[in-house]
């Protein structure tokens, strides 16, 4: 049945973790968030929203005034207690360690500012299918990247509706990846967040395997369902990993029984292709592996194009592309090590993949 592994924190508390991003407008959205909000829900809150580095803030005071729960900055080093909500401080980048809040300067770098995204791939590293990210008003992008992040360690996210925020940008963009698996207005959130952590934490402590609790008969038919609609066969594919994704599915709609989780999906399309998408993620960055590149690059392809004639044409298959950071770190790679060996070929790298929207962004090449 779904499961949320309640990460032990200190001694006496374990939670769920819920990141909350913002930019412009944030402060509107996080008051209504926990006005709307129950002192003891058993979930810890980490507020991050892009901060003048110039200027003293006064999020968490401002928000302590719409909630009973303790709202407070974070200092490095503080460990995450439940019914806590955690504001970083202006001019810091926030990361989480074994539910431990890591404080770092921030780097004076050109570039886009991504606090959002940095600390959305953090949690996701150290909690897993605990994490949970929010998505609020805000301009930009920050936060579309590290949901991504959150949705492959099986956490869940949610959006704020782009008509009821300040800003739209960042909600937009995010609702854009179609990871989101709630999109409310604000003051709706708090409900549905408490009512999808309590379904998977009254689950958890039934302590039964994603693979025990899916039978053969209704993972075949699930298979079915999908390949009828999608033309795509995950027959053969992990079964632990498939019995996961569809556990997460179930536990959106609080559904704790696989039959009816069986008949939910026999009558809605939607969810058919909602759970198609949820197979299809894939697990990407640049330079993902890099002592594997590494190697490449130092020893294998110098060894390979040193044994080509000038008018060799260099050709490269990526199957399973996703997003395609994988293709463009092989292209970098092959071009610096042309560079250092003084040679030059022609380089046709090809990418593949199932997710038509991955490839979409793979094409794009905006990253």
């Amino acid at each position: 049945m779904p499961k949320i592994t309640t990460t032990h924190l200190n001694e006496n508390h374990t939670c769920p973790i819920v990141a909350l991003g913002a930019s412009a407008g944030g402060l509107e959205a996080f008051e209504q968030f926990f006005e709307a909000t129950p002192k003891n829900s058993n979930i810890a809150y980490i507020l991050i929203v892009h901060l003048d580095p110039k200027y003293i803030s006064l999020l968490p005071e401002l928000v302590q005034k719409k909630t009973n729960i303790k709202v407070q900055q974070i200092t490095d080093g503080m460990v995450v207690e439940s019914n806590h909500a955690y504001v970083i401080p202006p001019n810091n980048d926030l990361t989480i360690v074994n539910g431990i809040l890591k404080l770092s300067t921030r780097a004076k770098q050109k570039g886009l500012n991504l606090p959002i995204d940095l600390f959305f791939r953090s949690l996701a590293k150290d909690q897993g299918n605990n994490a949970v990210a929010i998505i609020l008003s805000g301009t930009g992008s920050d936060g579309t990247l590290g949901i991504k992040a959150i949705k492959e360690a099986a956490g869940m996210v949610m959006v704020q509706d782009e008509t009821s925020a300040m800003y739209d940008g960042m909600p937009r963009s995010a609702i854009l990846t179609g990871l989101a698996d709630y999109v409310l207005p604000v003051e709706k959130m708090p409900e549905q967040l408490i009512k999808f952590t309590q379904h998977a934490l009254d689950l958890s402590s039934k302590h039964i395997s994603p693979v025990e609790a899916i039978s053969p008969v209704s993972l075949q038919k699930i298979y079915t369902l999908i390949k009828t609609q999608t033309g795509h066969d995950f027959s053969f594919y992990k079964e632990n990993t498939i019995c996961r994704r569809i556990e997460r599915r179930m536990n959106m709609h609080q559904i704790s029984n696989v039959q009816e989780y069986v008949n939910y999906l026999q009558g809605s399309e939607l969810e058919v292709n909602i759970l198609f998408k949820e197979l299809l993620i894939g697990v990407t960055s640049f330079f993902r592996n890099p002592a594997a590149f590494d190697a490449l690059k130092d020893k294998y392809l110098p060894e390979l194009l040193y044994k080509k004639a000038d008018e060799h044409t260099v050709r490269v298959w990526v199957a399973g592309c996703s997003t395609g950071e994988e293709a463009y770190s092989l292209a970098i790679i092959l071009h610096e090590c042309m560079i250092n060996i003084k040679r030059h070929f022609d380089v046709q790298i090809f990418a593949t993949d199932l997710d038509e929207k991955a490839i979409a962004t793979a094409r794009s090449g905006v990253y």
